[in-house]
């Protein structure tokens, strides 16, 4: 009992470290995110990215060396992290999504998240542990696959998966984003005036007092000049602001973080074509507090640029309108809210043999956006290539390599079930932080 006590009280210490601020902040979001923390296993994983990593620096890595062992990384990789975008060259591509948590640090962390995370999302599907274990297997496997590819390559520019190369739930949802309008998105967020298009007021947006428009306002047009020149667009008036709202509801990972909704011209004047931006303040990533960040906290002016710079790297052709900003000195990150995101939906897989497929398109699209952050990118941090470095720390122990990741992920999720159930009662009593009332 004393060990299970430890325990819980490691998690309370943990959260209230991560998040104290932001639960001050914003005790309401927070009870809403705890909330849907609460409700399974798999949630309190994806919203605890800060105490998987207080437990992985704790152990030894057998695999990670001086190369692989900081590269970038994706920070959160869970199943639920993948998703189609458009791209900047307009292709509709699926690809890891939301890179808040991208930093420096070894390459075994984005695979032992990602293991886990399949682990639990297969205990929820009432999948055997051996039917478990061989669709961790043939993750891993299609990632080496990939990053050999990458060393065979000479540009890490050419694997994508997108409509002509994809079946299954990934093509699913290419076809989805594919179909989604523009003009849908912008009916559902704003509406017409004699002026034009406006946000709507709703639950979740909010109007701001002068004072504070003419900052956002500001912070917009300091964001203007962080898009690369070989990404802006030659019409001007496409920047030109429409509209500005507080805004919430952007998910678990935001509660707590400021968050503003912008509407601008877009690609003509036609009112179908006008564009929303969201500007979102930019967290501290949760692996940053556990690893020496001296010189990347040294590379970067905050937060916002630090998570641009890291997504430029992780992702070949990112969003055209994605850059950074400040806001009373904090960094904001700027983004296009696009029709085109549409999740990879996890509902209907529920057979082994379906979910294999899938898993096979993410350890390659893993592979992808490790190999890709690399001495070939725009950013110095990581000046070697990275699919060497991993292919080098996994020499002739690929397939002890395969197993150590499979265990570990499969009793990973073990503890999470365990530590979801500590979370719970600790919610329920009042000792997380934030009241449950």
């Amino acid at each position: 009992m004393a060990i299970l006590d430890d325990r819980r009280q490691q998690i309370i210490d943990v959260l209230d470290d991560a998040f104290a601020p932001l639960m001050k902040a914003d005790p309401a979001a927070f009870r809403g995110k705890y909330r849907k923390m609460a409700s399974d296993p798999h949630s309190f994983y994806r919203g605890t990215a800060c105490l998987f990593y207080a437990d992985v620096t704790d152990e030894e890595d057998p695999y990670a060396d001086e190369r692989s062992g900081r590269i970038w990384i994706h920070g959160d990789l869970h199943v639920e992290n993948f998703g189609t975008y458009l791209n900047s060259d307009g292709r509709l591509v699926f690809d890891i999504n939301d890179f808040d948590e991208a930093y420096l640090g070894h390459f075994t962390w984005d695979l032992q998240r990602f293991a886990a995370s399949l682990a639990l999302v297969g205990w929820q599907k009432a999948l055997p542990e051996d039917d478990v274990r061989r669709l961790v297997g043939r993750y891993v496997r299609a990632y080496l696959s990939q990053v050999d590819a990458y060393r065979k390559s000479e540009d890490d520019d050419d694997f994508a998966l997108h409509l002509d190369n994809t079946g299954g739930p990934i093509l699913d949802a290419l076809r989805s984003a594919r179909s989604n309008r523009r003009a849908d998105l912008l009916d559902g967020m704003t509406e017409m005036t004699d002026d034009g298009r406006r946000f709507t007021s709703d639950g979740t947006v909010r109007e701001l007092p002068k004072a504070e428009r003419a900052k956002v306002v500001k912070a917009f047009e300091r964001y203007l000049s962080t898009i690369p020149e070989d990404k802006r667009f030659d019409r001007e008036l496409f920047y030109d602001l429409h509209d500005v709202v507080g805004k919430s509801g952007f998910g678990i990972g935001s509660a707590g973080l400021p968050a503003y909704s912008l509407l601008v011209e877009g690609y003509s004047q036609a009112l179908d074509n006008d564009v929303v931006l969201s500007m979102k303040q930019a967290n501290v990533p949760a692996v940053s507090r556990f690893v020496d960040s001296e010189e990347v906290e040294q590379y970067f002016e905050h937060e916002g640029q630090r998570t641009v710079v890291s997504q430029r790297a992780l992702q070949v052709h990112t969003d055209p309108l994605l850059g950074y900003t400040t806001l009373d000195g904090v960094g904001f990150v700027v983004s296009e809210v696009s029709p085109y995101e549409v999740d990879l939906d996890w509902s209907d897989l529920t057979e082994p043999d379906d979910i294999a497929s899938v898993v096979d398109l993410l350890g390659r699209a893993t592979a992808k956006i490790h190999c890709a952050s690399d001495e070939d990118s725009d950013q110095d941090l990581v000046d070697f290539q990275v699919e060497d470095a991993i292919a080098d720390s996994v020499e002739r122990r690929r397939k002890e390599f395969t197993t150590w990741l499979t265990d570990w992920g499969l009793a990973y999720a073990d503890r999470v079930r365990e530590d979801h159930a500590h979370f719970v009662e600790a919610f329920r009593t009042g000792e997380i932080g934030v009241s449950a009332t």
